[in-house]
């Protein structure tokens, strides 16, 4: 875990592959808890402390999240989310050469609930509708390195979708990846968050540190 900014409202966070954001039956540990630990030792607070979860990232994605230290700061991100004024930005490594280079997708995704989700082009009953647009930034030797601006936030999104217009990401077999990526790591990163502080309305806008992200970086090594 390594903190990208804090006040007495907000903590933003780069969560590493691999680990979960909260606890599920295996028993994991859990970025929630790690945050939770640091604010008591930091703040020398004998007791719990308060924490929001605002939103996730799948396991084996890495990147930027956002944490609320007060009731009033989850509230708050979590309004700016339900209307979609959160903005989230990901960098992907995806198999193949995506094209047209840019675009906007629409589709309607069930929940992947103990497994994966199946994308509709068509409403369902069942399923939801879910919006990306992208923007390839690169291709190289069969990869294409792709920018997604998250419009909804559904479960396994932006993998269910690159995946269903053919394009799956490097390293996600659960998706169609026939490629390796990094043992429990799929090339996907949460690179940007921007949301308006919940007390003061400052526009806040963060990019995730040039050290810590793992595509570019692997996308320059290539």
């Amino acid at each position: 875990m390594q903190v990208v900014y804090e006040d007495n409202h907000v903590l933003v966070v780069f969560k590493p592959h691999r680990l979960l954001i909260q606890s599920d039956q295996s028993g994991s540990p859990t970025l929630f808890l790690q945050i939770c630990e640091w604010l008591k030792e930091k703040y020398q607070k004998p007791g719990n402390v308060f924490l929001g979860m605002v939103h996730r990232l799948d396991r084996p994605a890495a990147g930027l999240v956002v944490f609320a230290k007060t009731s009033k700061g989850a509230g708050r991100l979590s309004e700016q989310i339900r209307a979609k004024e959160m903005k989230k930005k990901y960098q992907l490594l995806v198999q193949g050469e995506v094209k047209p280079p840019s675009g906007t997708c629409v589709h309607y995704l069930t929940d992947p609930e103990g497994g994966r989700s199946e994308v509709f082009e068509e409403p369902r009953e069942s399923a939801k509708k879910a919006e990306l647009a992208y923007q390839v930034l690169g291709v190289k030797k069969g990869l294409s390195l792709v920018e997604v601006d998250l419009i909804t936030g559904r479960r396994h999104q932006i993998r269910a979708q690159m995946a269903h217009l053919g394009f799956p990401i490097l390293g996600d077999g659960r998706y169609g990846a026939s490629l390796f990526y990094k043992e429990g790591s799929i090339a996907l990163v949460s690179s940007q968050l921007g949301f308006k502080h919940p007390t003061t309305k400052e526009e806040l806008v963060f990019n995730i540190p040039d050290e810590l992200n793992t595509v570019k970086r692997f996308w320059d090594e290539y």
